[in-house]
């Protein structure tokens, strides 16, 4: 694994990245001085197919295009506006680097027809995203990349693999594992970190894995809904996820989701690609996923593992484990760790995406 650059070399290739005029707003304050940099904040409309999706992109104003990062989806952050992708609108634009975020398909200004649990059309989503971003001439088409966290992990290696426009992958918090057992792991320490017994616990695996059976088609649906009728009226119901109906195989999104290995998806990316996660995640099987990672690093070569101490599934280190679990606060999560900073800036200008003038290995993205 390639070392990191060193914060001196970080500020020497931030530094040139300076702005073609003043911050957008003048100063209020006698003492005030203009930011360094000036962000560009645009509304924009791009189509995947026949759906037409809405967002925003923050761009530094610059007299050379620069690079850009396409976020990619939490399943609980649908909106570009969550506050989870917050600090790459802070950050990003002042290491020359712009970002778009947008909504999802079916949230907010991006109409209301979902994907259907499909994660192939999200990836695509994301892909158009980029493409539309290359016609920008103040964007350089050849440093697009995209940063995903939890589904947007599973997400953006995806595009990647089905897109030669994306030259450079962040997956953060995503599970190496399908998500029926990321979803039992994540509810079983929902339980246990809100007081339930094992028992409890035990009763909601089994009836996870009644309806994971269906969805495979080894079960019954009748068995499935048996246990759902069971367990819906507890009180631990909603640290599950799960809807009160087993839908039909035939028609269900989640048996998308679980017949998904992420870990296919991810070794078929070719460009450089960071793979982000906290220590004390309890939403995924981090150690689970490190040890899957490490069966095919030799396949990898730019791919880089980090394991940030003391983050959770955000990248937050100022919450305890009951409140990152609590549904009540999905998508308000804000990233919060300093390592979990450095060394996503860090990798970012080893591998020559900071700044505007391109810095990649035969000028391509490191492809």
């Amino acid at each position: 694994m390639r070392p990191f650059a060193t914060l001196a070399a970080l500020v020497a290739i931030v530094a040139p990245v300076q702005p073609a005029a003043a911050a957008q707003k003048a100063p209020v304050l006698p003492w005030s001085a203009p930011a360094t940099t000036e962000v560009v904040t645009e509304n924009r409309r791009f189509t995947s197919g026949d759906v037409e999706l809405s967002g925003t992109l923050y761009l530094p104003r610059n007299a050379k295009p620069v690079a850009a990062i396409v976020v990619t989806h939490s399943a609980s952050s649908p909106l570009g506006s969550a506050s989870l992708y917050d600090h790459l609108k802070t950050m990003m634009p002042a290491l020359g680097i712009a970002v778009f975020t947008y909504d999802r398909r079916g949230s907010g200004g991006s109409g209301t027809r979902d994907a259907g649990g499909s994660f192939a059309l999200l990836a695509d989503d994301a892909i158009a995203a980029v493409q539309s971003l290359k016609a920008d001439p103040r964007i350089d088409p050849r440093r697009i990349g995209t940063w995903g966290l939890s589904q947007g992990g599973w997400i953006s290696p995806l595009a990647a693999s089905r897109s030669r426009d994306i030259a450079f992958v962040i997956s953060v918090a995503a599970p190496v594992a399908t998500a029926d057992v990321q979803m039992i792991f994540s509810s079983t320490n929902h339980l246990k970190a809100n007081g339930y017994s094992e028992a409890e616990v035990d009763q909601m695996v089994a009836t996870r894995k009644a309806v994971d059976d269906y969805m495979r088609g080894t079960a019954s649906r009748e068995a499935a809904q048996r246990l759902i009728d069971a367990a819906k009226a507890k009180p631990w119901f909603k640290y599950t996820y799960m809807g009160e109906t087993v839908r039909d195989r035939a028609v269900s999104g989640w048996r998308k989701e679980i017949e998904n290995d992420p870990l296919t998806n991810l070794t078929a990316v070719e460009v450089p690609t960071l793979v982000l996660y906290g220590a004390n995640d309890a939403v995924v099987p981090v150690a689970y996923s490190v040890e899957r990672l490490k069966t095919v690093a030799s396949q990898m070569p730019k791919m880089e593992v980090h394991v940030v101490a003391g983050a959770d599934h955000a990248m937050q280190m100022s919450v305890d484990e009951k409140t990152s679990l609590d549904p009540k606060h999905d998508g308000t999560e804000r990233a919060d760790s300093p390592e979990y900073i450095a060394v996503l800036a860090g990798w970012l200008a080893a591998h020559g995406f900071t700044g505007a003038l391109t810095r990649t290995n035969g000028g391509d993205g490191g492809r």
